[in-house]
């Protein structure tokens, strides 16, 4: 699925308490509810984490994204994702909607999700190639997993920024957040795809998917 990457050194060194299969990614829940919010200081926030009970799950590793959708754009239309993803050694397909009853935002971000691991992601690109859907968008990062038994959060380098996602109720959301020093005035429920959108209006640039190279070179 094939994109160039470059290997950054991070700074962050936190213990493992679980093992890496123990991938949070994994898990499906019936309505997804999460919020983001900016990072500035990677290291201070690991502390911050292991401070409030967190342990991380799943170290700092690449992953790759990429969301089908019809040549018309249909499931964009809809607000639904189709996604198979590449990280830490696995390959998971997704599909989230908006939800049958309730908000897709308020304060926080709602989705129905149902998300399963697959062997080979390849494979099931040429699966939704040969249906006549296509590769509408591709997102990179560099992603830990950090989870205090009760909630998760994933830490993100991107090639526009760092951002955190708290996952889980909204109660729980909403407490982890105080626990980290977040303000609800610091939510950000937008998607990675229209944070990229924003980034690329203000600076103008010519880059098409959020990835490290076209960033680079756009």
């Amino acid at each position: 699925m094939g994109s160039k990457t470059q290997n950054y050194d991070s700074e962050v060194v936190a213990t493992v308490h679980e093992p890496s299969s123990a991938v949070y990614s994994l898990l499906t829940m019936p309505i997804e509810t999460e919020i983001k919010f900016r990072v500035d200081d990677l290291a201070g926030l690991a502390r911050r984490l292991e401070a409030a009970g967190f342990r991380l799950q799943t170290p700092r590793a690449f992953e790759s994204n990429v969301l089908y959708d019809t040549p018309d754009r249909q499931m964009r239309a809809r607000t639904e994702i189709l996604r198979i993803r590449s990280y830490a050694g696995r390959w998971t397909v997704t599909h989230k909607r908006l939800p049958d009853i309730g908000p897709g935002e308020d304060t926080h971000k709602h989705r129905n999700e149902t998300e399963t691991e697959v062997a080979d992601g390849a494979a099931l690109e040429q699966i939704f190639l040969s249906l006549g859907l296509v590769a509408a968008f591709r997102y990179e990062k560099w992603r830990a997993e950090w989870s205090d038994g009760e909630g998760h959060c994933v830490v993100d380098e991107t090639p526009i920024g760092n951002y955190a996602e708290l996952e889980g109720s909204a109660e729980w959301i909403d407490r982890a957040a105080a626990r980290l020093g977040i303000d609800p005035n610091q939510y950000i429920t937008l998607s990675y795809g229209r944070l990229f959108e924003l980034w690329r209006d203000e600076r103008h640039s010519a880059a098409q998917d959020l990835t490290f190279d076209d960033c680079a070179e756009g």
